[in-house]
């Protein structure tokens, strides 16, 4: 009973967290021009675009592929190498329908399933590994996006206010 308890909380926490991560980069994208989303400051830095795209195939390798038993049809390189020429919408939709594809799949996966093992990327992981994995890297690209969004628009964007009914 404490396992299958445990095995809820991890689940709807993880959901909660991706959900969460998934609006607040949203609205950082929502913040800025086409030409923004691919600007890079640097050739060795990536720009938002470059992040969506990278995070869309992450969540579609880890959770898609090594838990949801999908194709694993990931072009690692080519999430980096893209430097344009995707709207905003096309790259917001991608990733809106990974993330919500992930979730459904965590929604509808059995509790026993965690401690199954499964290989996304050629690694041998737990299916909760595979889930952990997923929701630490798209909290890690948020932040960056985040910071991101902040030094192009200089602007304050609320998500960490110390009010917990204003915090998003």
């Amino acid at each position: 009973m404490a396992n299958e308890l445990a095995s809820q909380l991890f689940v709807g926490y993880s959901i909660e967290k991706m959900e969460q991560m998934s609006k607040q980069i949203h609205e950082c994208v929502q913040a800025l021009s086409e030409e923004q989303i691919w600007q890079r400051s640097s050739e060795n830095a990536n720009s938002i675009g470059n992040l969506l795209l990278h995070l869309s195939g992450n969540i579609r390798q880890w959770i898609g592929h090594g838990v949801g038993g999908l194709e694993d049809v990931r072009d690692r390189d080519k999430e980096f190498a893209t430097r344009g020429g995707r709207s905003t919408v096309e790259v917001l939709s991608l990733f809106d329908a990974t993330v919500t594809e992930a979730i459904l799949i965590l929604r509808q996966m059995p509790a026993q399933r965690l401690t199954e093992r499964t290989k996304p990327q050629n690694r041998d992981v737990a299916v909760l590994e595979a889930i952990y994995q997923v929701v630490g890297h798209l909290m890690l690209h948020a932040g960056q996006i985040i910071f991101a969004t902040k030094q192009i628009t200089g602007k304050d964007l609320g998500f960490f206010s110390r009010d917990p009914h204003k915090a998003r």
